[in-house]
C-alpha cells in the first residue's frame, strides 16, 4: 500500500514508519519536527515539513499522491501540559485532525489507523481494562482523543470511512537494532528519566506517590514495547475494515509499578538510580493494564517484549549510543 503517516517523525510513529518500509510499503511522511525529529525517518521514506493546519498543503498531498491509507500520530500528548493549555490541544488533536479527515472524504481515502490512548477511559472501576468499560477522561488530552474516535465513528456511517483506534498504554523502549529512540523535550516518560539518572544526566528520579494501595506504595502501569506498537499499526493498516471503526487496547496485560521499573533498571544499568519520594500528582490512578484479548484475537498479535527488562535493555542501549538524543 502507499500510507500517508502525519507525525511520523516521532517516537512511535517512527518506529512505525520503519516497520511499514520493512514491510514492503510504501511510505510518505508529513511532520512539522515541532516534537519529531527528521533523522528519525526512515531513509526509503519520502519527507515533507509542513502541518496539518495547513490544509492547502494536505489537499495537495491526498489530491496528488494516490494514498490506500493514512495513519495518525501528530497528536499533542502531554497530560499536565493539555490541562494548562487545553485549547491548544483541541485546535491541534481535533481541529486538525478534521482538516485531515475532510481531505481524506474529498480525495477518496477511506483508511485510517488512529493513536489513541487508555486516557479515555480515566480511572476505570475494573480491572484488566476492556475496551467497552465506560469512557470517562480525566484530563483535555484524553478528552480529545476520545472525541476523534466519536468523528471516525460518525465518518463510518457517513462516507464509508474503515477506521481503527488503538489505544495505548506506556508506549516504552527503543528500536531493537538501536536505529531509534525516545527523545522528547521535556522528557515526561518514566523510563528515560530513569535512564537519565544512571547516565549522570540526573541525581535522583522523583517517586510521586508511595502510598497508593499496591503492593510496594507506587503507581502500577502497562509499559508497551515500541516495537510491539509498530507491529501492532502493521496489522491494524493492512487489517482496516471498510465502512467501520474499531478501537483496540495495545498493552501486555500486565503492569510494573514505578519502584518495579526503577529496580529494573538498576539491574540493566548496574547504577543506583537513587530515589527521592515526591507527593502523589492528581489523577493519577493507582493502576492501570489492558486485557489485549481483543487485539490477539482480531489480528493474531501478541507482545514479543514480555520482561520489562528487555524493554528497558533497548532503551539503555540507545539512550548509551546516544545520550543527548538525535541531536538535531
Amino acid at each position: 500500500m502507499r500510507i500517508f503517516v502525519v507525525g511520523g517523525a516521532g517516537y512511535v510513529g517512527s518506529h512505525c514508519v520503519k516497520r511499514l518500509v520493512a514491510a514492503g510499503h510504501d511510505v510518505v511522511v508529513l511532520d512539522n519536527l515541532s516534537a519529531g525529529h527528521r533523522r528519525a525517518v526512515d531513509p526509503k521514506a519520502a519527507f515533507i515539513a509542513g502541518d496539518l493546519a495547513d490544509r492547502p498543503l494536505v489537499d495537495t498531498q491526498l489530491a496528488t499522491g494516490r494514498f490506500d491509507a493514512v495513519m495518525h500520530f501528530a497528536a499533542f500528548l502531554n497530560v499536565g501540559e493539555s490541562v494548562q493549555r487545553p485549547l491548544a490541544y483541541w485546535r491541534n488533536n481535533v481541529a486538525n485532525t478534521l482538516n485531515l479527515l475532510e481531505s481524506m472524504e474529498a480525495h477518496g481515502v477511506r483508511r485510517f489507523v488512529f493513536s489513541s490512548t487508555c486516557a479515555v477511559y480515566g480511572q476505570p472501576d475494573e480491572l484488566p481494562i476492556v475496551e467497552d468499560l465506560p469512557k470517562a477522561p480525566l484530563s483535555p488530552y484524553g478528552c480529545t482523543k476520545l472525541s476523534v474516535e466519536w468523528m471516525l465513528q460518525n465518518c463510518a456511517v457517513a462516507w464509508g470511512l474503515g477506521s481503527i483506534a488503538l489505544r495505548y498504554f506506556n508506549a516504552a523502549g527503543a528500536a531493537e537494532d538501536g536505529s531509534l529512540g525516545e527523545d522528547h523535550d521535556p522528557e515526561i516518560h518514566l523510563i528515560p528519566l530513569v535512564l537519565r539518572v544512571a547516565l549522570g544526566q540526573r541525581e535522583s528520579i522523583p517517586v510521586f506517590g508511595t502510598d497508593y494501595p499496591t503492593p510496594d506504595g507506587s503507581c502500577i502501569r502497562d509499559y508497551i514495547h515500541v516495537d510491539d506498537l509498530a507491529e501492532a499499526h502493521l496489522r491494524a493498516v493492512e487489517g482496516v475494515r471498510p465502512g467501520q471503526f474499531e478501537a483496540f487496547n495495545v498493552g501486555t496485560g500486565r503492569g510494573y509499578s514505578v519502584l518495579e521499573i526503577i529496580a529494573a533498571a538498576r539491574e540493566v544499568t548496574q547504577h543506583p538510580i537513587p530515589i527521592e519520594p515526591a507527593p502523589r500528582r492528581p489523577g493519577d490512578p493507582p493502576l492501570l493494564f489492558a486485557d489485549p484479548g481483543r487485539l490477539q484475537a482480531r489480528f493474531n498479535w501478541l507482545p514479543r517484549h514480555q520482561d520489562i527488562r528487555q524493554v528497558i535493555r533497548t532503551a539503555w542501549r540507545w539512550m548509551q549510543a546516544h545520550p543527548h538524543g538525535y541531536g538535531d
